[in-house]
Formats: structure tokens, C-alpha cells, sequence
């Protein structure tokens, strides 16, 4: 298993590097970039943008009338080109791609991530500004969906074929069926004063007056922000591991090992609970790691834009809309390599279950 392990670890390092290449060479012919951006800005005379760039006057941002200009970036006639290559210098983009890839890839190396060309923040310090909202949605939301879907999923195969199974079937494909930001949707205007009630607040994570207070009164106002995001994230989150438990059960109840378990006059608990479980819990419990991450990264993404929850899903999202390139590779370069370490562990988890699945074995 060590060998696996070292295997599985050392395997990180190329496959990172192959995505991270893949998409800065997409990067590259991307239009809208930070410099037609920023050469947009120019054109409108935002203040703010010629701040940027050491207080320009009108009178400097444009060249000479007739430049000739040929340059590679829209919207840049009638710039002087030494602007632009100024311009280039503070994006970066006064060097090669290769160069800039390489420069990248070493200071990400060292967790160097940089800062964001609109935020003037460290990108790392972005993600810890963020992290509060993902963890919130995304480790609420597996337990929940844990909690309701393994106890149904073996009440189910207990019960197979009988009306209980039946009716929670098709409550799991109703639910199921219903896209989780059109239930959001449906829960604000229902309950947080769209139409009928005013129950549940509409935004953020807490209260603007959070801080003022008492410890249970924060607890309470945290968890009442949570209540209708949590809810439209687990509405279709705990079909899959529900029928994937009742699936799991149904198989090992039809074995060997559970018909002999009976026959020795163990009682129905003891059966199922004493040999069954541990089985058939196998590769829900290892599955486990990998959900997280997908509500932490990916499923949440909506959900955090309708309720104005500023996690790192709707941070990467807005980074890619902005051509934010530190944030977008940071949070890329992240979101990768905790992927695999998850996926590591998830094979790790199954090891640890049941120690007969021996991957070392399998590999070779």
C-alpha cells in the first residue's frame, strides 16, 4: 500500500502540470483579456483606470495621430503604443507565454498564487476570505444528505416492494428531477418575501448586526441564513446516495454469508447491522471525501449567486467572467490538487473499510 501511495502521490505532480498547461494555452486565445480590458477602460476615460497607471492625463493616453498603429489589442487605435506596452508590463504580458507559464508554475510551486489584477488582494487571501461560505454550505449539506439518505436507503431495501418503498421512490425522483437553483428560486419567493412569507432572510451567510449579537443568538442567525440554501442543495443531493445504499443492501442481502449469518439463528438486527452494514456501507463511506468537494467547489455555484452567498464557487466563476487570471489559475491550480488528494483518500477510505481491497495488487 506505501508503494501505491508514493505511486499515487508522485502521479500529482504531471497530471497537474498537464491541466494547468491545457488551460493557460486556452488562456492565451481568449479574447477579452485584462489589456483589451484595460484599453476599454482607457477609451471611456475611467479615472479610476488612468489612476492605475500613474495618473495619465487625456493628452498621454493618446499618441500621436498618425501612428500607424498595428497593434494585436482591440480597441487600442489612438493609444500610444508605449502605453500599451506599459499596460502589458503591469498584467505581465510584457513577456512570452512561455515564460509567463513557466514564471507561474514556479511560484506555484511555493503556494505563491499572487494578487488579483481588479481586487488588490492576495489571491490566497481571497480563497480564506471565502473559504466560510463553502465550508458552511458544503459540510452542512453532506451530513444532511448523509443523514436522510442512509437511513432511507436501508429502510428501503428492508422494505422492498412494499408501498413505504414506493412512495419515497417517487419523492426521490420528484426531487431529484427539480433543478436545485429553480427550487432556490422557489423557496425565496414562497418564503423569504417574495410572494407569501417573509420567514427566512434573503442574502448572506449572517445579520449586519451579527457582531452585536449574543453566542446563541450568532448560532441561531448562522443557521437561519443556512436554512434555504441548505435546503435547495440537499432537495436533489440525497437521491443518488439513497438509491445507491438501498442498491448496495439489496446485494449483500442476497449472499452467501447473510443466508449462513440466518441459519446460525442470528436475529434480523444482528444480520443486518453485524455483517450487511459494513459491506454494503463500502463505497458510500468512501464516496464521502469526493462530495464534499463537489457541493465545496461545484454545486453550490448557483446557489451561492441567488443568495448572494460570496463563496469560492462564485469567486472562480466571476474570476473567469473578469479574466482574472491570478485568481482564476489559483483557485484552478486548488481546486485541482485537492480533487486528487480527495480521490486519494477515497481509495485510502476504501482500504481502511475493507482492508481485502489491496489497490498495490490491482496495479500491478
Amino acid at each position: 500500500m506505501h508503494s501505491y501511495l508514493l505511486r499515487r502521490l508522485l502521479l500529482i505532480i504531471p497530471t497537474l502540470f498537464g491541466i494547468m498547461l491545457i488551460n493557460f494555452a486556452v488562456v492565451q486565445v481568449a479574447p477579452g483579456g485584462p489589456v483589451e480590458q484595460m484599453l476599454a477602460n482607457l477609451q471611456g476615460l475611467d479615472t479610476s483606470t488612468s489612476s492605475r497607471l500613474g495618473g495619465s492625463t487625456q493628452a498621454e493616453l493618446r499618441g500621436p495621430s498618425n501612428t500607424g498603429d498595428t497593434s494585436k489589442y482591440r480597441g487600442a487605435q489612438g493609444l500610444d503604443p508605449a502605453l500599451i506596452k506599459k499596460i502589458e508590463s503591469l498584467y505581465g504580458f510584457d513577456k512570452p507565454a512561455h515564460e509567463r507559464f513557466w514564471i507561474m508554475i514556479k511560484n506555484y510551486a511555493t503556494f505563491n498564487f499572487g494578487e488579483s489584477f481588479y481586487r488588490d488582494q492576495k489571491v490566497t487571501d481571497l480563497i480564506i476570505e471565502k473559504l466560510p461560505v463553502s465550508i458552511s454550505l458544503g459540510l452542512w449539506s453532506t451530513l444532511i444528505i448523509y443523514l436522510i439518505s442512509i437511513p432511507m436507503g436501508i429502510r428501503k431495501a428492508i422494505k422492498h416492494g412494499s408501498a413505504f418503498d414506493v412512495w419515497t421512490s417517487s419523492i426521490i425522483v420528484i426531487g431529484y428531477a427539480i433543478p436545485g437553483f429553480l427550487f432556490a428560486i422557489f423557496l425565496i419567493v414562497a418564503f423569504a418575501g417574495g410572494s407569501y412569507f417573509d420567514w427566512f432572510p434573503l442574502r448572506g451567510l449572517v445579520s449586519s448586526n451579527w457582531h452585536d449579537l449574543s453566542l446563541i443568538g450568532k448560532i441561531i442567525d448562522y443557521f437561519w441564513h443556512l436554512v434555504l440554501p441548505i435546503t435547495a442543495l440537499v432537495i436533489g443531493g440525497f437521491a443518488t446516495i439513497t438509491m445507491l445504499t438501498k442498491n448496495s443492501f439489496l446485494d449483500e442481502i442476497n449472499k452467501q454469508y447473510v443466508i449462513t449469518a440466518r441459519a446460525k439463528g442470528l436475529s434480523e438486527h444482528q444480520v443486518l447491522y453485524g455483517h450487511v452494514f459494513r459491506n454494503a456501507m463500502l463505497i458510500i463511506i468512501a464516496g464521502f471525501p469526493g462530495l464534499i468537494i463537489e457541493i465545496f467547489f461545484t454545486g453550490a455555484l448557483l446557489i451561492e449567486v441567488i443568495f448572494s452567498l460570496d463563496g469560492l464557487g462564485l469567486l472562480s466563476f466571476e474570476s473567469v467572467l473578469n479574466r482574472d487570471y491570478p485568481v482564476f489559475f489559483g483557485t484552478l491550480f486548488i481546486f485541482t490538487l485537492l480533487g486528487m488528494l480527495v480521490k486519494l483518500i477515497s481509495d485510502l477510505t476504501y482500504h481502511w473499510v475493507d482492508p481485502r481491497i489491496d489497490f498495490e495488487t490491482r496495479d500491478n
